[in-house]
């Protein structure tokens, strides 16, 4: 696929390279491009990184090709919610790993998703934006290639559905506190004063049956921030027994990516590839966000 970028006249005179970044490719990317791709061109004419550009230029190139991902498995069925030139939003059931690791080779999201990818044409190669356990359900971004995956990086929010043991006030509130490792743990973290600063904010939708529901917007993105920071003042997850909560209710940590709010640049298909609208000007964003309602054993643990 080709990227095409017009040269607007704030533009013109800079360096290449200076222009890529300003249509925010990465440095990795412009490299790759430049050693392992067929190089970038100014309308027709190969262009080098040290010459400038010209007001009106369309500066274009083609995203190197990606290698064969991991194997793909058209068994495990790819739910997608959101799909645009620049990324993909999966939803991802309970009991299900993100990607392949030493305990999970195979079996996971990564392997359903090349199949997907190899069905629909686009690049098998997983990149998730986000990584979520894989006893937590939910929302999953993905970017469909290397020029979109920084990008959505830097620029998602998200929102998380959790039950969590014991009937807290309605309303808002707050959970500030540095999380870090717990001693000789590799999986588990904890809040400590030498962690790092982390804070998550929350708001009590519901509280009965000796449980709340909370929608969570985790500010900073500690591994597993929602779960050690309601644990920190005892209201652990339903199910999560790695941090002292019972599976007497439900059989996994009861947490739930809901929502997931990004923003990409505004784009025009060509032949070929897109045409991108260079991502320095501010007004040339657009966001956009994928919902999954609350899952039923979540929503059980109310009835």
């Amino acid at each position: 696929m080709q990227l095409l970028f017009n040269v607007p006249p704030e533009a013109d005179g800079v360096l290449l390279r200076g222009f890529l970044r300003r249509c925010a490719v990465s440095t990795e990317l412009a490299r790759a491009v430049k050693f392992h791709g067929s190089g970038f061109f100014a309308d027709d004419a190969p262009i080098l990184a040290n010459r400038r550009v010209q007001v009106g230029q369309t500066i274009r190139f083609a995203l190197p090709a990606d290698g064969p991902g991991v194997e793909p498995q058209p068994e495990i069925p790819v739910r997608v919610v959101y799909e645009d030139a620049f990324a993909v939003v999966l939803e991802k059931p309970p009991h299900l790993a993100v990607h392949p690791t030493l305990n999970y080779p195979r079996d996971t999201l990564a392997n359903g998703y090349a199949a997907w990818a190899a069905a629909h044409g686009e690049s098998p190669v997983f990149r998730p934006v986000n990584r979520i356990d894989k006893d937590t359900s939910g929302l999953v971004l993905a970017a469909k290639h290397a020029y979109a995956a920084p990008l959505l990086a830097r620029n998602v929010e998200k929102l998380y559905y959790a039950v969590v043991e014991g009937e807290l006030p309605l309303g808002p509130g707050v959970i500030d506190a540095p999380i870090g490792r717990q001693a000789e743990s590799i999986i588990g973290r904890c809040v400590t004063p030498d962690g790092k600063p982390s804070r998550t904010e929350y708001t009590i939708l519901k509280a009965e049956n000796g449980l709340s529901l909370a929608a969570c917007v985790p500010v900073t993105g500690r591994t597993h921030q929602i779960r050690v920071h309601f644990a920190s003042i005892g209201h652990p997850l339903a199910g999560d027994d790695l941090y002292g909560g019972s599976r007497e209710r439900i059989g996994r940590q009861a947490l739930h990516c809901a929502r997931q709010s990004f923003r990409v640049p505004v784009y025009t298909p060509v032949e070929g590839g897109i045409r991108v609208e260079c991502p320095a000007n501010g007004n040339n964003w657009k966001t956009t966000a994928a919902e999954s309602p609350l899952p039923k054993d979540m929503a059980a643990l109310f009835d």
